[in-house]
């Protein structure tokens, strides 16, 4: 996993999130599913092009069941945008590179 990744859990994701943690991107995601790993070098390319503006992070709904279920993840990939720990938008199921980038600029302050 890209360092500039943050692996969530459900011991982490309130922390993580909390706060003013700002915009951050999170994988709904589980290893032994084949569009999940197609999104995932969408993801960590992401991650690089975005760095210090938005963050990223991945959530294994298998090891962070409470968690996916708190947010009615129910198929996966799902692809959830936060802001300050809180749901703002999302998109479920392997979306290509181009839609997840709108979906960011839409949603971060204008340069």
């Amino acid at each position: 996993m890209a360092n500039n990744l943050i692996e969530l859990t459900d011991e982490n994701f309130d922390t993580e999130m909390g706060g003013d943690a700002g915009l951050t991107l999170v994988d709904f995601w589980a290893p032994w599913c084949g569009p999940c790993r197609m999104v995932a070098p969408v993801i960590e390319q992401l991650a690089t092009e975005y760095a210090g503006r938005v963050r990223f992070a991945k959530l294994n709904v298998d090891q962070a069941q409470q968690t996916a279920a708190r947010y009615g993840i129910r198929s996966i990939p799902t692809i959830g945008l936060f802001k300050n720990g809180e749901p703002i938008d999302g998109v479920v199921g392997a979306a290509p590179k181009q839609q997840l980038a709108r979906l960011l600029e839409e949603h971060l302050p204008a340069a």
